[in-house]
């Protein structure tokens, strides 16, 4: 079994106040942490997989490492005695109803100030062209078919105080390689958005830079720089497990295009402005 040597992570942050549940099959809670800002956590014992939360690591700092709009990743420390002084902070499901775990779990900074800023995590089909960044789903599209999203993509969109537009922030990475499967069983219609308008501006493959670019030349290195912060727990210790994950994601950059080609010619004719043959 390989011996991964760990990273130095940034200092684990701690919860201090628990806000509320959010909605979701994680079962996640905001939190307030002891920088003073709000982070969404999930819980290593979560009802999907422990390995979701080191799928939002992996997969939110790689998509920051990419230039896209993500939320800040962190390791949020949760102590025993928040959980105990806590009753809301539960995993339920039909058969059980158990205390969040506490100790190390992965927390993502709440893309806003949640007392001030709206954000919405849908939004009709003619609200959408009031997206300011809307050319980020095309590159969004790259990431969720290199990294093998089993689920459909999940944004949410912030409007700030004062103005009509709206920004998309691109959530929910645990899903990436298959979530708890750790495999990369790919489909044309695997990672997408919902509504095709998101895609219509796509002209090319001009459309997707610069991130394809960065993806079809990223260093193995930088793959295992992030891979090696990840707690063990999140993965089980499992370092054959996560060796084999980083040593079949990194030669998938060059089936890029290859898979989106592969949506291109679905049922769903997502780019009817695409201009080169």
């Amino acid at each position: 079994m390989p011996v991964i040597p760990k990273a130095p992570p940034l200092e684990p942050l701690q919860a201090v106040q628990h806000i509320r549940k959010m909605r979701g099959g994680s079962q996640a809670h905001l939190m307030r942490a002891s920088n003073s800002q709000y982070y969404v956590v999930k819980f290593r014992n979560n009802p999907q997989d422990v390995r979701i939360l080191a799928n939002e690591y992996l997969g939110t700092k790689l998509g920051t490492l990419l230039g896209l709009p993500m939320p800040e990743a962190r390791v949020i420390d949760v102590p025993e005695w928040l959980i105990s002084n806590t009753p809301e902070l539960k995993i339920e499901n039909a058969a059980l109803s158990a205390p969040c775990a506490s100790g190390l779990q992965f927390g993502s900074r709440y893309v806003a100030d949640p007392q001030h800023t709206p954000v919405f995590d849908y939004l009709p089909k003619p609200m959408l062209s009031r997206v300011s960044n809307r050319q980020d789903f095309h590159r969004m599209l790259i990431f969720d078919k290199w990294t093998g999203n089993s689920d459909g993509r999940q944004a949410v969109f912030v409007k700030p105080v004062g103005t009509r537009s709206y920004r998309a922030v691109f959530i929910d990475q645990g899903y990436c390689f298959n979530a708890g499967e750790w495999n990369f069983p790919d489909s044309p219609l695997r990672g997408v958005f919902a509504r095709d308008s998101v895609y219509e501006r796509v002209t090319g493959w001009e459309s997707f830079e610069p991130v394809l670019s960065r993806i079809e030349q990223i260093e193995l290195a930088d793959l295992w720089k992030i891979a090696r912060e990840i707690p063990e727990d999140w993965y089980r210790s499992d370092a054959d497990g996560l060796s084999r994950l980083i040593g079949t994601l990194y030669p998938r950059r060059t089936l890029l295009r290859e898979l989106i080609t592969g949506f291109r010619k679905s049922s769903r004719n997502p780019f009817p402005n695409w201009k080169d043959d």
